[in-house]
């Protein structure tokens, strides 16, 4: 009987064990994250191929698209859905290397991609153009594309080891049909940053290299001064870390101790920048897989260094 007693006071205590040590698992990674929903595989790729709504678009190297790319993919490039940009000698310094374009005028491009409002529409990378098809995925949910936009999880290349079909066929794309783009609230500027300087619940996110950073290297310079370190509060996650070595994103436990090790909390509200807006959106695609309010400072870096903002090589 003693036995008998002695075990049924354990289960209780092994019970209670149990519960904190979800609770301790949960409090790292946000709950129910919709990473299902903006990550698809190459076999679901392959069972959608065919499907009549589905846009594909592949982001990279011109020559490598020509080479081969996934049947019915069209080339698509950052230029085609930015803002203009002049790059002849005379240009105003103060114009940012790559912004988001007039709503109005990026509904027409992205008609002209073939998107409509009932489109799936599957982003990939060809070779390891991570940042660049992030920045893609970003602008189309900025565009409140953002439920039906996915990423092919590994790219191209995933594409190829599965030994799946490619194609030189450049597919003929039938304008589609968008009504007027409700914007998504994803986007913020360097007085938003500072008016969240100091306040609990809001962390920064430098998505560039270490070595830009710490201020091994400059960066952020390209119209102005060398700039050595980083927005001032500022947690780093390179955006290279949103990867692995085949490209494909890394699991939610990873990415959730990334953000972690930067300082984010559940229930905080993530900032991301970097250079002129493009790496950062990778950190910004990786937090919304985690269910974190993320925005993106369009311009990051290079605004920030026009503006003559401080900045510092320490945390």
């Amino acid at each position: 009987m003693s036995a008998i007693l002695t075990i049924s006071l354990r289960i209780p205590v092994l019970f209670l064990f149990l519960l904190t040590a979800i609770a301790g698992a949960s409090a790292s990674i946000p709950a129910a994250g919709p990473r299902d929903e903006l990550i698809v595989t190459t076999t679901w790729l392959r069972d959608h191929l065919k499907d009549p709504n589905l846009v594909l678009l592949h982001v990279g190297d011109p020559a490598e698209y020509k080479a081969k790319h996934l049947p019915g993919a069209q080339f698509v490039e950052l230029m085609d859905i930015s803002a203009p940009m002049d790059h002849s000698p005379n240009a105003d310094p103060k114009v940012l290397s790559l912004e988001l374009p007039d709503p109005a005028a990026l509904r027409d491009r992205l008609t002209k991609l073939g998107i409509s409002n009932t489109s799936t529409i599957v982003v990939y990378y060809g070779s390891t153009w991570y940042s660049p098809t992030t920045r893609v995925i970003f602008t189309l949910n900025f565009a409140g594309l953002g439920a039906q936009t996915k990423l092919l999880d590994g790219g191209m290349r995933a594409w190829v080891a599965a030994e799946l079909p490619t194609t030189t066929e450049i597919p003929t794309v039938k304008p589609g049909t968008l009504g007027p783009l409700k914007t998504v609230d994803s986007v913020v500027d360097a007085a938003y940053i500072q008016s969240k300087k100091g306040v609990a619940g809001t962390v920064v996110i430098d998505a560039r290299d270490k070595i830009f950073y710490d201020g091994t290297q400059s960066g952020g310079d390209r119209n102005g001064p060398p700039v050595l370190g980083h927005i001032p509060g500022a947690g780093s996650i390179p955006f290279g870390d949103v990867f692995d070595d085949k490209g494909i994103v890394e699991p939610a436990a990873t990415l959730a101790e990334l953000f972690k090790q930067a300082g984010v909390k559940t229930g905080d509200e993530v900032i991301a920048y970097c250079h002129i807006g493009q790496q950062a959106t990778a950190v910004v695609f990786a937090a919304r897989t985690l269910g974190y309010k993320v925005r993106l400072y369009d311009g990051s870096m290079n605004d920030w260094t026009l503006r003559g903002l401080p900045v510092q090589k320490e945390r």
